[in-house]
């Protein structure tokens, strides 16, 4: 065992014969360090051409926005139609209605209509019962009869007051008779003129206050003034009713919807537009799949003071009673235009401090222009000035978008125009 020991350690070297043992050579060591140098210079270098790379990417791109020519969509600016569409809300009234009231007193014996019964002119509508009309007109009749039987009387000793003087001047002229008895005849002819003159007056007077007995008869049978439908009823059978000028029995409303009444506050701006003949369209929102026309038929030629509006009323042809009275509506005034204006899309309007105004290209540049405007219509602007039909005015310009820059239609702007 211990020469097995002594034959695995290594021999030490034998100072005393003077001999030194030979340097190992370091070429490891030198070529690791020249990788690391060559490492580091490809690195600086690979560096180095990157970032030349990338400044001239910069310059490039730098370039290529300085001189891109960006594309917008455009739209031509349009001349607005002749007429102008105003779509205001009103309400539907009968083209003629009417309260009936009683005119004769007494009590209610037929009703012959209820609400909504649609009744033609002269149709009978009540009957009233009063007895003692009749017996009121029994007794004129008498007494009518009763005055022209006095004319008769007086005119029967009109005649013979006549005949005596046609007898008695002859006489009186050859002196037969006396003056006296000359004058008692002529007077007695004057007397019964003037009694016969008065028998006749009572004769007038009775025979009008029969008529207007006559005429309470009448009013005993209430009849409709047009054709129409009852809206409202008042009264019952058995009720009593009272005639009186100021504080009547109400009987029945009718009214006629066989031309409905629209009336429409036309606002201020165009209000002078307006006049009769101006064509209408009538809208009601519970019946979406019909429209109504009409036309203007009366104007108030004077603005409500406080909201600067025009009566305006519309007479429409309701035939089948399609509309109902007293409803709301919306109407649709076709209102010619006395002053031309423009329409601009809604998209190329542009909002700043600077106020409204449009991007209008003109040979590949832009101009931005002020406008005014006139009304909004949703997806149009109506304008009074600042461009002209036909101006090219570019739709969502972007905000970086100022007076001069350089742009061109694209594909799309070519499909809006």
């Amino acid at each position: 065992m211990s020469d097995a020991a002594n034959l695995q350690r290594p021999a030490r070297p034998d100072h005393g014969t003077g001999e030194r043992p030979k340097r190992r050579r370091r070429w490891p060591g030198q070529l690791f360090g020249f990788s690391v140098l060559l490492l580091l210079i490809g690195t600086l270098g690979f560096g180095a051409w990157r970032y030349i790379t990338q400044q001239r990417q910069v310059v490039e791109v730098s370039g290529k926005r300085r001189d891109l020519v960006p594309g917008v969509r455009v739209a031509a600016v349009r001349a607005s139609d002749g007429t102008m569409s105003v779509s205001l809300p009103a309400t539907t009234s009968p083209f003629v209605a009417a309260n009936l009231f009683a005119r004769a007193s007494g009590y209610i014996d037929k009703r012959k209509v209820d609400i909504g019964d649609r009744v033609t002119a002269g149709q009978l509508l009540v009957e009233i019962a009063a007895p003692e009309l009749d017996d009121q007109i029994a007794q004129a009749q008498a007494t009518l009869a009763q005055n022209q039987a006095t004319v008769l009387q007086v005119q029967a000793n009109l005649d013979l007051a006549r005949v005596t003087w046609a007898r008695d001047k002859p006489l009186v002229e050859k002196g037969y008779a006396t003056q006296e008895q000359g004058t008692i005849d002529v007077q007695n002819i004057k007397a019964i003129e003037a009694s016969l003159a008065v028998a006749q007056a009572n004769v007038r007077a009775q025979a009008a206050q029969l008529k207007v007995l006559a005429q309470e008869k009448a009013y005993q049978t209430v009849v409709a003034p047009f054709d129409g439908v009852i809206t409202q009823r008042n009264i019952e059978v058995g009720d009593l009713v009272q005639a009186d000028a100021t504080s009547g029995t109400f009987l029945f409303n009718i009214m006629q919807s066989n031309v409905i009444r629209t009336q429409v506050f036309v606002p201020q701006e165009q209000a002078f537009s307006v006049s009769p003949g101006v064509k209408a369209i009538v809208r009601v929102p519970e019946i979406p799949d019909r429209t109504f026309p009409g036309k203007v038929t009366r104007i108030a030629d004077a603005l409500q003071p406080g909201t600067r509006t025009l009566l305006t009323e519309i007479d429409v042809p309701n035939p089948d009673g399609a509309l109902a009275v007293g409803i709301y509506c919306n109407v649709e005034l076709q209102i010619p235009r006395k002053t031309p204006s423009l329409l601009v899309p809604a998209d190329a309007i542009i909002f700043n401090r600077d106020g409204v105004q449009v991007a209008v290209i003109e040979n590949g540049v832009v101009h931005i222009r002020k406008v005014s405007v006139a009304r909004d219509l949703g997806t149009a602007v109506e304008v009074r000035d600042g461009v002209k039909q036909g101006d090219q005015v570019i739709l969502d310009p972007s905000v970086n978008l100022v007076e001069g820059s350089k742009v061109h239609a694209s594909g799309t702007a070519a499909r809006d125009r």
